[in-house]
């Protein structure tokens, strides 16, 4: 059992004893003084575009839909469950998230692969929201089923958050600046979102010429002095 693990078994310990108190069933909480782990929440891992198409293709009608758009939007899980159709404008394809991990909402762009994908729920749903079963209530567990899902298309060491690690990593990957994925991703920390730099091939090198540019006008005084 790992410390991700074990720190949640243990949040979970303190709500019931915390609870308990407030019911007047105990008198103190035995885990309130116990520490967490640290975790190690830099863990970067993606998948490449052959792994892509062999997970959705693997994925059960219900987890198809949930899976595109974790992969096109950096959704959490969460967040993707939560959402209603309240929340969607596919007219202007834009996705408001209004139960955020950060406590603050934000506006999430669609592709034309979220907005086809949504589109083709709304067709058939049942309720209020998105994705939900046969009686409108949503779902709440698809661990299982994404993890059979990996383990058919032959995909290890996976887990669903890394869906958001993937469409983060792609994203520098195709040059996109740090600051817009650290707004799309909805980072409070821009420490957070540093995680992927190391993905962008010309990260350092942009840097560099930037500061070149910046300075041209200095070294050329420098050169003009030194050739006088």
């Amino acid at each position: 059992m790992g410390p991700a693990t074990v720190n949640r078994e243990l949040s979970c310990l303190r709500t019931i004893f915390n609870k308990a108190i407030e019911w007047g069933k105990v008198e103190q909480n035995p885990v309130k003084k116990i520490k967490f782990y640290k975790e190690n929440n830099k863990r970067v891992r993606y998948l490449e575009p052959d792994e892509v198409h062999r997970l959705v293709q693997e994925c059960p009608d219900h987890l198809t839909p949930i899976v595109t758009v974790a992969i096109h939007t950096g959704m959490r899980l969460g967040e993707i469950l939560n959402l209603k159709w309240q929340d969607i404008d596919l007219k202007r394809r834009l996705i408001y998230i209004v139960d955020s991990k950060s406590k603050e909402g934000r506006e999430l762009p669609m592709n034309f692969v979220v907005s086809n994908t949504l589109s083709q729920c709304q067709e058939a749903a049942h309720g209020d929201y998105v994705f939900s079963h046969p009686d409108g209530s949503p779902y709440r567990k698809i661990y299982r089923g994404f993890k059979a899902a990996c383990r058919r298309a032959g995909i290890k060491n996976f887990r669903f958050h890394d869906l958001r690690h993937t469409f983060a990593s792609y994203l520098v990957m195709n040059g996109q600046d740090l600051k817009t994925v650290q707004e799309l991703l909805g980072h409070k920390s821009f420490e957070m979102t540093l995680r992927y730099a190391h993905l962008s091939p010309d990260h350092k090198r942009k840097a560099v010429d930037d500061l070149g540019s910046r300075m041209q006008k200095v070294v050329t005084i420098w050169s003009q002095r030194n050739n006088s």
